[in-house]
């Protein structure tokens, strides 16, 4: 338990090296990577937004904290597959078309993937036919749509059409954000939620799979 309570300050304070430390440690002692991910880093990425909400962190933190998260979890990735360890659930995220700014997905991304969430990030100027693909070949049943711009806006609403057209709009539930994106917006295109920050996102998410 001690590696767990190492791994969780480790990335509670952004401590990347530390945090990869401590994880190789860990499972050079054999520890359970599943315990690593369920008692340190969902506890601690949980933390890192609660602080976000209440203004303690700022985005600078954030982008540490996730960090942090990043390097131990790319060690324990291969051996939770090896597992069959199922993730949370399968998220399909992007920037939409037309729309180059990644900041505030990436934030997203990774707060998710310290959810505890599987994240397929397709980058920025997606277009809504690959948002389909993906959805298709990864059985993802949540998409993140980001815009930072007004004029990129009606591009969610056209992803959310092709999802609607390829006929899985039933199993991919949507959310949207960014900074001109709404409550109103996401009600009048019919999004599933909106999400006005990283942390606002992971918990519309994990209510959305548990539906």
């Amino acid at each position: 338990m001690a590696n767990t309570s190492k791994l969780y300050d480790a990335i509670l304070n952004g401590d990347s090296k530390t945090a990869v430390a401590v994880t190789k440690e860990a499972l050079a002692e054999n520890a359970d990577p599943l315990e690593l991910v369920n008692k340190a880093m969902i506890p601690a990425m949980d933390e890192v937004g609660r602080r976000f909400e209440c203004e303690e962190y700022f985005v600078p933190e954030l982008l540490l904290a996730a960090r942090a998260m990043k390097g131990s979890l790319e060690l324990l990735r291969p051996l939770l597959a090896e597992r069959g360890a199922e993730p949370a659930g399968r998220v399909v995220i992007g920037t939409v078309k037309g729309d180059l700014h990644d900041i505030g997905k990436n934030l997203v991304s990774s707060m998710l993937e310290g959810g505890g969430f599987e994240v397929i990030d397709l980058g920025a100027d997606v277009a809504p036919e690959k948002f389909v693909e993906a959805v298709k070949e990864r059985k993802a049943n949540i998409v993140c749509l980001s815009a930072l711009l007004t004029v990129t806006m009606p591009s969610m609403k056209t992803t959310i059409d092709a999802l609607t057209s390829a006929g899985i709009r039933e199993k991919a539930k949507v959310i949207i954000g960014g900074a001109p994106v709404t409550q109103q917006y996401a009600d009048e295109i019919g999004a599933d939620g909106y999400g006005e920050n990283a942390n606002v996102a992971v918990q519309i998410a994990r209510r959305l799979v548990a539906k």
